[in-house]
């Protein structure tokens, strides 16, 4: 295969820097996985024998700038034209527990690529082209299977986030059915994920909800009692399948919070549990909260009832709630009526409330709770007359709500 991109400034000059006088440097992970898959290889990670001092030293007296992203564990980040490079020493586990290992330096390659997760992720790549497989990965690339790296169950004990990325990996990767011992090794280790931070599993799951093949790999942890572990709650297996093929109907970009939704979140409190079980950000809990309602969606509503709720909860939150009631009805993706629904917001743009305090005060209406309440009665008839914006009919809305 041809690594065109090797030869590309500035991770040339890199490797030129890095791999000479004694030491040793490859690309590694996943530039060299998604290249053998045909895929674009996406950030650069390189591997050295070279010590974390050497590495900088070698940096700077290119001219490259060194920051000491993990320097302890022998990671630097190098600069070069504003392009960052992660450069780790080769390493040896000597201890492990969890997810924090107690390493030392080394200069073994295949030591190195031992104590990686899969073997897909321990292939490396030299200078001049040429695959390094220690570990089976470049097999099991061809065969698109995702498998640990020597025994599952120790790659798993070592780190429990393994668990969500195996099945992540497999979602992007795989083909097939999960390999058979890895899959084992991961439910009987399941207990396990109780122990990680609630933001690592976080970035996992939302991760595999956009994966190429999540439907089905989601399905798998479902039958397995992983998925309702990880959620908290029942899965919806067919609203997530039904959210994918809508997304792809009307041609919106998929979201992770969306298909979450679609896949866990039923009633209000389902989006309460979710915010808390996998410490959502605020902005994630208010999209899943907004879905709440989503049964009083459907194409029978009056395009003037649509309108009033894009109003009410914006342009955004209404294609996500119609996105999920056509997820969950009995219309296929391709329903015409729910996809002129979806796309209301992309023809109308709810105006902003045109009347304001000072035209009540104008009118003698004292400030103070007669005022908000004449403020409310003008825009509920502002709202049901349909938006109007001319003089005329908005002095008529005032006077109306003045006497109402």
């Amino acid at each position: 295969m041809n690594f065109a991109w090797l030869r590309e400034k500035p991770l040339a000059q890199l490797i030129a820097v890095l791999d000479r006088d004694g030491e040793e440097a490859r690309v590694v992970g996943g530039a060299v996985r998604n290249s053998l898959l045909g895929l674009p290889h996406g950030d650069v990670d390189i591997a050295t024998t070279a010590l974390p001092a050497e590495v900088t030293r070698r940096a700077e007296a290119a001219g490259f700038k060194a920051v000491p992203t993990g320097f302890d564990h022998g990671t630097v980040t190098v600069v070069i034209d504003g392009k960052p490079f992660e450069v780790t020493t080769l390493r040896e586990d000597v201890e492990t527990f969890g997810r924090h290992a107690t390493v030392k330096f080394g200069r073994d390659w295949k030591r190195d690529a031992q104590r990686r997760d899969f073997t897909m992720n321990g292939l490396s790549l030299s200078a001049d082209g040429e695959v390094h497989d220690d570990v089976g990965g470049v097999a099991d690339l061809q065969a698109r299977r995702v498998r640990f790296i020597g025994d599952a169950a120790t790659r798993i004990a070592e780190d429990y986030l393994r668990i969500l990325r195996f099945f992540r990996f497999h979602a992007y990767y795989g083909e097939g059915h999960p390999d058979a011992e890895s899959l084992h090794a991961a439910i009987v280790a399941r207990a396990g994920l109780e122990q990680l931070s609630r933001e690592r599993v976080r970035m996992e799951l939302m991760k595999l909800l956009l994966a190429p093949h999540a439907v089905p790999v989601l399905a798998v942890m479902a039958e397995t009692g992983l998925l309702g572990q990880v959620a908290g709650g029942v899965p919806y297996l067919a609203s997530f399948t039904n959210m994918v093929k809508v997304e792809a109907a009307v041609g919106i970009t998929p979201g992770a919070t969306r298909r979450l939704g679609a896949l866990a979140v039923w009633v209000a409190e389902d989006a309460e549990r979710l915010w808390q079980r996998l410490r959502l950000s605020n902005a994630e809990h208010e999209r899943l909260a907004a879905l709440h309602g989503w049964w009083r969606v459907s194409p029978a509503m009056s395009e003037a009832a649509a309108r009033e709720l894009i109003y009410r909860i914006g342009g955004d939150y209404f294609t996500e709630r119609v996105l999920l009631a056509w997820a969950r009805s009995d219309a296929k993706a391709n329903d015409p009526a729910w996809r002129v629904l979806a796309t209301l917001p992309q023809r109308w743009s709810a105006p902003v409330f045109p009347i304001r305090a000072a035209d009540f005060i104008a009118r003698g209406v004292e400030k103070g709770p007669s005022l908000g309440a004449a403020l409310e009665r003008a825009e509920r008839a502002w709202v049901a007359e349909g938006f109007p914006m001319d003089r005329k009919a908005l002095n008529d809305i005032v006077n109306e709500a003045i006497g109402g």
